[in-house]
């Protein structure tokens, strides 16, 4: 497994994250109509780089990650930045309780591969949405198993219309999976490039009653 906590001091030093993470937060701007009166959650939310570019667009944004390592870090940056509206937090949502609050917008960047049960964190992200809110997942499409090695137990990406399906039997409406980027990754055979895939999706507005 991957050691977060050991790596989230050095997370932020690969400069070429910074630039594909940058055409992430531009396709969720165009995908979802972002408001600075929505509430957000960012789950898995690293060193919170994607955060950082969208806080302007948001209201207040928890930043969630199960990595203490990740969170103690985001803290630091949150401090020495002075933005008021951002919360770290360390949250596990397969394990831990589910939150109190409920969020109108939920994204999620490249931590999905690395949650075991994705079915399960699907329902789990649906039920701290509230009714009309949206869900906006970026992850690896299916590959070969080098962007991370064959001998990392993670999901080698994912394909689309297999995530299509479990995220509307976790109850979501699917608007649309799309190739949002494509990074270069170096890998034990050099260097190979991976799309990204941007999947919206809406919990539906008529749940409001059942969620109250």
């Amino acid at each position: 497994m991957i050691d977060f906590d050991a790596q989230a001091q050095v997370w932020d030093d690969n400069p070429g994250r910074l630039i594909w993470i940058r055409g992430v937060a531009a396709a969720i701007r165009e995908a979802v109509p972002l408001s600075t009166e929505m509430r957000a959650l960012d789950y898995g939310c690293g060193t919170g780089a994607l955060s950082f570019l969208l806080h302007q667009d948001l209201g207040c944004i928890t930043l969630a990650d199960s990595s203490s390592g990740m969170v103690a870090r985001v803290t630091e940056k949150i401090a020495a930045s002075g933005i008021e509206t951002m919360d770290p937090v360390q949250l596990d949502l397969l394990t831990d309780p589910l939150p109190e609050a409920r969020y109108d917008v939920v994204y999620s960047m490249m931590a999905l591969h690395h949650i075991p049960d994705t079915a399960a964190i699907l329902r789990r992200l649906y039920a701290v949405t509230r009714p009309g809110g949206w869900l906006c997942l970026v992850d690896l499409d299916a590959e070969d198993g080098t962007f991370h090695g064959l001998d990392v137990d993670v999901h080698h990406g994912f394909n689309r219309e297999a995530l299509r399906e479990l995220l509307a039997r976790a109850g979501w409406t699917v608007s649309r999976i799309t190739t949002c980027w494509e990074i270069e990754h170096q890998t034990t055979t050099g260097t190979k490039v991976y799309p990204l895939f941007l999947a919206v999706a809406q919990r539906k507005v008529e749940d409001r009653v059942a969620a109250q």
